[in-house]
């Protein structure tokens, strides 16, 4: 019989799969190594592949693609409504199979080689960016251990190794090796990130996207390159309001009755792009003079506290972010009414 829809159970080395025919009959349930998985699905006419949108999910993704099937992405916490009792490989590559042939199912959209290289510069900087975060933060706390104290913010730490290295004569010589040894790190890390932050600004300026993006208030090049890269295909959400919820920037909802309940934003999505768009807001409500002059902030800002107004135009950002990129035209600023 010949198999119509198959889920796969993505793993390091062994790997579950659940195949049914057309009318729903089971097929096939089989272990594959690793080894085996593209000799397994090469012998396979095309047929429906479902997979968790998890670890090396795009990586196999683009691989069964080019063997002729056609595969989709779910999120994980969606297929778990489909998990019979029990959880094992074979019962989560049942759910799979099932849940990617509901016509309800949200869908995520695979990412090519190109798009995965953009990201992994993005994640690559914010872990350097926490690490300098630490060393800044190891460096304060040890010499504050013996009177040497400045301001907070990365700035003030290069004054802090100045000041040891002028009037640090109370500081032991063994402490002052180790602090030279943190500086010699945290130095090199900050070159680290500069090369890092041109490579992003390269390709922000190769990106037609990218730069479109760019021409928002509140966007630069880090966040433009950053969604370009991880929304593949914008027309996959029907609305910008649909694109803010999926980022997390709308308020998470608790209703019954009738009576709507609204909370905190739910925080759903990608946490990555949603800081950085609120990072992007918060600089937009600091200095731009659009923000002086825009009425609907000014009422927000004279109602509610700075921090909810920023979330609040990282929403609307977002919102104008998906217009951008679904139109393929530049940021147009409304014309004062």
């Amino acid at each position: 019989m010949q198999i119509t829809t198959i889920g796969l159970d993505l793993a390091k080395h062994v790997f579950q799969v659940h195949g049914v025919d057309a009318t729903g009959n089971v097929v096939v349930r089989k272990r594959l190594r690793r080894s085996q998985v593209i000799a397994f699905f090469a012998r396979l006419p095309p047929c429906l592949v479902g997979m968790e949108a998890c670890a090396t999910a795009h990586f196999w993704a683009r691989e069964l693609r080019a063997l002729g099937h056609e595969v989709r992405l779910m999120p994980p916490q969606y297929v778990k409504a489909y998990l019979k009792r029990g959880k094992n490989d074979a019962a989560d590559a049942a759910a799979i199979c099932e849940a990617v042939t509901r016509p309800s199912m949200r869908f995520v959209a695979v990412k090519s080689e190109e798009q995965q290289a953009a990201l992994t510069i993005h994640r690559a900087r914010e872990l350097l960016v926490r690490q300098r975060t630490q060393l800044s933060n190891a460096l304060r706390g040890h010499l504050a251990e013996f009177g040497l104290i400045e301001a907070q913010g990365p700035w003030h730490v290069t004054r802090l190794l100045v000041r040891l290295a002028e009037d640090g004569a109370g500081v032991p010589e063994l402490a002052r090796r180790v602090i030279e040894l943190l500086a010699a790190q945290l130095a090199e890390v900050g070159r680290r990130i500069a090369a890092l932050e041109a490579e992003i600004a390269a390709r922000h300026k190769a990106d037609a996207v990218s730069r479109r993006l760019a021409t928002i208030p509140g966007i630069g090049p880090l966040i433009a390159t950053a969604l370009a890269a991880t929304v593949v295909d914008p027309a996959a959400f029907r609305s910008g309001r649909e694109f803010a919820a999926w980022l997390g920037l709308v308020p998470r909802q608790h209703s019954t009755g009738g009576k709507q309940r609204l909370g905190r934003i739910s925080r759903q999505g990608d946490s990555y792009l949603r800081r950085l768009l609120i990072i992007g807001a918060q600089s937009v409500l600091r200095g731009a003079k659009a923000a002086r002059s825009d009425p609907w902030l000014q009422g927000l800002l004279a109602r509610r506290p700075r921090l909810v107004v920023a979330v609040a135009l990282a929403n609307k950002t977002a919102r104008i972010a998906w217009a951008v990129m679904t139109r393929q035209q530049s940021y147009r600023q409304a014309a004062p009414a």
